[in-house]
């Protein structure tokens, strides 16, 4: 397993205090620091005047930002920082603002990390599905958020299996259908699907709307643990069977694998516990994350996703590297 290399107290000091990065970071991201700034360059007191700020809380914190390389000085006039213009303005279509918004979100679970270690339980009120499906806001807040996560999963999911051998898929769980776009506009000769619950609907249609994708895509209303699937020939789990625990995570392949037509393919992406893929190390921290955000939620070794599949029949199955701390297996219906 790659480590991470800290030498001496002032680098594990400089570690501990970390999280002052983060949250001002996050913070800025909140206030729309980067899009102000974006649409109209400002000087210092302009732009804590224009956020609302307080004057010398504002200054520290735009200051620190300067220090951080987000935000840069021509002369008294604060500009963003190359990265910051092109990734953290809301306006531009390469904004990935949203995964910031989800760790700012997440920021505040880890607080409840000795909760969860002591106790196997993050110990704090959940939010019922219900009610979450039930807030517009939220939901397309957190469409966002995944479409952020995986702006380089579609390019190589596109890549890492042999498209020219089916016509049809559908991502299950697949929100508003980012990912789904990204292959059949790879792949032109495949009809896509996305198969999730009622209240994913506004956000899908109003997404591929935006992207020119709607007469590509199709959306289809259901619970993929008691619903039939569309058929198709290859299903994908992109990103959700780590909010399931193992048991679940058995059931789901099983169905998929049940509805696959003969030669169809199945497809399961998340950030699972590869140990032949050190760089992957991190994922550790990323399987603590996801235990604090839902109950049963962790990620997964990638063995244990080949023994679902083997277990639901299917053969030919490969597990190999996707993109950034992701690993992909890919199983076959004989």
């Amino acid at each position: 397993m790659t480590t991470m290399s800290y030498r001496t107290i002032q680098e594990v000091l400089r570690l501990g205090s970390a999280f002052w990065e983060a949250k001002t970071l996050l913070t800025a991201v909140q206030l729309d620091v980067f899009t102000s700034l974006a649409a109209q360059p400002a000087t210092e007191a302009e732009l804590v005047a224009r956020l609302g700020l307080a004057r010398q809380a504002g200054s520290h914190f735009v200051n620190g930002l300067c220090h951080m390389g987000l935000l840069e000085r021509d002369g008294e006039v604060l500009r963003n920082s190359a990265v910051a213009e092109t990734y953290l303005d809301s306006a531009k279509p390469s904004f990935r603002g949203g995964w910031f918004q989800m760790m700012n979100w997440q920021f505040n679970l880890w607080t409840r990390l000795e909760d969860l270690l002591r106790s196997g339980d993050r110990q704090t009120p959940e939010q019922s599905e219900f009610d979450f499906y039930s807030d517009v806001e939220a939901v397309e807040r957190f469409m966002a958020w995944m479409d952020a996560a995986n702006a380089a999963l579609g390019p190589a999911l596109a890549r890492v299996l042999d498209w020219s051998r089916h016509r049809s898929f559908v991502d299950l769980g697949g929100a508003r259908g980012n990912v789904s776009a990204e292959l059949v506009k790879a792949h032109r000769h495949l009809r896509g699907h996305v198969f999730d619950l009622p209240a994913v609907r506004p956000a899908f249609d109003r997404h591929m709307e935006r992207l020119g994708m709607a007469d590509k895509v199709t959306f289809h209303a259901g619970d993929f643990f008691t619903d039939e699937l569309p058929p198709a020939d290859a299903y994908i789990f992109g990103h959700v069977l780590h909010d399931w625990d193992s048991e679940r995570c058995g059931t789901l392949v099983r169905r998929a694998a049940d509805a696959l037509r003969p030669g169809g393919s199945l497809l399961v992406y998340d950030a699972m516990i590869d140990e032949s893929r050190p760089e992957t190390g991190r994922n550790w921290l990323l399987s603590l994350n996801m235990q604090l955000i839902t109950p049963g939620g962790r990620e997964y070794p990638a063995s244990e996703c080949v023994e679902w599949m083997e277990r639901a029949g299917l053969t030919e199955i490969s597990v190999l590297p996707l993109a950034d701390m992701d690993s992909v297996v890919t199983g076959r219906k004989a």
